[in-house]
């Protein structure tokens, strides 16, 4: 029943752009206890419907510039692979707390963000 809320709730997320993955990966390993390369590893099989779902909708609402999508893709699966590889070859403890650094920027970011944008809609 846990994994289906997970699912839901990683979707939800995923669906509005947000990174679905990044709480998914948070959820498996400190709800389930599923080690982080494969937390990891799962998010990406979770990443493909995800994906697809979200290509799909927002290529019907004319969303995505397809000269940069294709760029930006075609780098992005390079990176993918040097990442892979980096990460089989990383202990589970350091990629844990990589992953925790990833998570605090991306955090003050978003307060950053939202800060500025309450700052400039106030004015």
């Amino acid at each position: 029943m846990i994994q289906i809320l997970i699912g839901i709730l990683s979707g939800i997320i995923s669906g509005t752009g947000m990174g679905g993955g990044t709480i998914l990966i948070f959820l498996l390993v400190y709800v389930l206890g599923i080690e982080q390369h494969i937390a990891q590893a799962t998010n990406l099989i979770f990443f493909i419907p995800t994906s697809i779902i979200a290509i799909i909708i927002n290529l019907k609402n004319k969303n995505i510039a397809l000269q940069s999508a294709i760029l930006v893709s075609v780098f992005g699966i390079l990176g993918a692979i040097i990442g892979a590889n980096i990460s089989i070859n990383i202990d589970v403890e350091l990629l844990r707390k990589w992953f925790g650094i990833f998570l605090g920027i991306i955090a003050i970011h978003e307060i950053y963000t939202i800060t500025k944008w309450y700052k400039k809609k106030k004015n």
